[in-house]
């Protein structure tokens, strides 16, 4: 047999090599989103909870609430970064698509909401005295109507949450998507960042207890 008659080694196909979803590619922002949202719902289910007797649990209540803070802004964060990348034109995103319309046109009240729920709940142990009033009825307010439009939106992308939310960590499915570490050290971080956080806001709470 001459050099030219060797047979030729067979080439796999190229699409036999399935390159991983990138880190930072729709799927991997999915996950995140999910699995931040999955410990969202657990911490805002004890929060609701003490919700129902806030005056005898208003430390607990603080607690788990300054607790959701960093976690709060991280599933913000990543929601944002798909809106960006989907209306900045990102074949990926594109390709993901968006989520139902009236989902979409709920988005933006659900950010809003939360955030003034938040920023409410916080000034309110640290402001004078004087100002305590309106801030409350803020706060009051912003959680009623925070909570229908919630639940609209837990409802809304409960399927997805169910399906995504646990994928970085379980080792099988973890794999599939790159980055997942990196997924799962935002989420520790932002609930390690939550309890310092928690911890130091605490001691706050005194003068509301002593005033009760």
């Amino acid at each position: 047999m001459t050099i030219d008659e060797r047979p030729e080694i067979a080439q796999p196909p190229r699409h036999a090599s399935v390159r991983r979803p990138r880190r930072f590619g729709a799927e991997a922002n999915a996950r995140l989103t999910s699995s931040t949202a999955l410990v969202l719902l657990v911490l805002l289910a004890v929060e609701g909870f003490t919700v129902l007797q806030v005056r005898s649990m208003l430390t607990l209540h603080v607690f788990i609430g300054m607790l959701l803070v960093p976690p709060v802004l991280v599933k913000l964060a990543s929601t944002f970064w798909r809106f960006a990348k989907y209306y900045s034109g990102s074949r990926e995103y594109r390709e993901k698509g968006p989520p139902p319309v009236a989902l979409r046109l709920l988005g933006p009240f659900v950010a809003l909401l939360t955030i003034v729920l938040f920023a409410s709940g916080i000034l309110l142990l640290f402001e004078p005295v004087a100002w305590r009033g309106t801030t409350l009825l803020a706060h009051q307010a912003s959680f009623v109507l925070w909570f229908g439009v919630m639940a609209i939106h837990v409802l809304g992308h409960l399927k997805e949450t169910a399906n995504l939310s646990t994928k970085d960590w379980v080792r099988r499915t973890r794999v599939r998507v790159a980055g997942s570490r990196w997924r799962r050290l935002v989420i520790t971080t932002s609930l390690t960042s939550g309890l310092l956080l928690a911890a130091v806001t605490v001691p706050s709470v005194g003068p509301w207890l002593s005033a009760r």
